[in-house]
């Protein structure tokens, strides 16, 4: 009798224990438990902590609230400006309601890895490459605004969409190269042409300085020869200051002067250069026989006007027999 009633305390030991094994449940923090009774849900759900169900009853469902990240798989689209890309991205969200998670979708986490892709495709769809290469601050916001629309219904949040990269065709590439060089070789030349005016007018205001004081271009001149020498590999050639050379000039313009004067007594007595018209060739006075006319003699007035020298009366004699010798026609014996 007694071990008839130590069997039956074991055996309800035994099927208690069972029970609560299969009764009791652990919620985690960061998950709640939506119960489902024959299939019906129940309005409270457990929160994180040690609870019971009735087994084979009750169902319970453990939903994580965590912030999900999920990698939305590469898209290939093409823009509105007809350029082929292949765009990826990620996604975070977490569950806000659990109890809809469960009963609203089948499986909250493949639907919002459908609609990011479909949305995605559409947000190629609708922009140009340059929105997606430096404006993906707006793509990301309106990715952002289409999954979540119908999230909502399922009890999910979606907290941030990031396009992660952009694929461009190596065409693509190579022309977007050459035009980020034009515009950097423009850049370039617009800040030399700056540097260029704004040392003009340093240099000028320099150069107005420096016109006032003499001596400061000489200093100008010294600073540059020990800049240049300073390396000591090449030959350096210094010029004379103009100064020095309008110093010598000075000094030798009186010398010029006195042995200018006396030049000028002995000169001999010069034709007056006019042009005069061509005269018709005369017969020799030997083969005609007839007396050569003597040219007149110039008077000194003149001479004078005609600007030449007027020589002396003994320069005059001589060069008078000098002619008459010369107009005396040979005689033959």
């Amino acid at each position: 009798m007694v071990q008839e009633l130590v069997i039956a305390v074991v055996a309800a030991a035994s099927a208690g224990a069972l029970y609560l094994s299969a009764a009791a449940k652990v919620v985690k923090q960061y998950e709640r438990g939506v119960v489902l009774r024959l299939g019906r849900l129940r309005n409270d759900v457990r929160g994180p902590g040690f609870t019971m169900v009735i087994p084979g009853i009750d169902r319970l469902h453990k939903v994580n609230m965590q912030i999900v990240t999920m990698p939305v798989p590469a898209q290939d689209g093409i823009t509105r400006d007809n350029v082929t890309v292949r765009v990826d991205a990620v996604i975070y969200f977490k569950v806000v309601d659990a109890a809809n998670a469960v009963i609203q979708v089948e499986d909250y986490r493949f639907a919002v890895s459908q609609m990011a892709q479909t949305s995605l495709r559409s947000i190629i769809g609708k922009s140009d490459l340059d929105d997606l290469l430096s404006n993906r601050e707006k793509l990301n916001q309106g990715l952002e605004l289409m999954i979540d629309s119908p999230a909502v219904g399922w009890g999910v949040q979606i907290d941030r969409v990031e396009i992660k990269d952009v694929s461009l065709p190596e065409t693509m590439k190579r022309s977007m190269a050459r035009q980020a060089e034009a515009d950097r070789e423009r850049r370039a030349r617009v800040i030399n042409a700056d540097a260029e005016l704004q040392a003009s007018k340093k240099l000028a205001e320099a150069a107005a300085q420096m016109s006032a004081q003499p001596a400061a271009l000489q200093l100008r001149l010294l600073q540059t020869v020990v800049a240049v020498a300073a390396e000591k590999n090449s030959t350096l050639v210094l010029p004379f200051p103009v100064e020095l050379l309008r110093f010598l000039e000075r000094a030798q313009q009186p010398g010029q002067q006195t042995e200018s004067q006396p030049q000028q007594a002995v000169r001999p007595p010069q034709r007056p250069t006019q042009e005069q018209p061509e005269r018709p060739a005369q017969a020799h006075p030997e083969r005609t026989g007839q007396p050569q006319p003597q040219p007149q003699p110039r008077t000194r007035a003149q001479k004078s006007q005609s600007g030449a020298p007027v020589p002396t009366p003994a320069v005059l004699a001589g060069t008078a027999h000098a002619r008459s010798s010369r107009s005396k026609p040979f005689a033959r014996h």
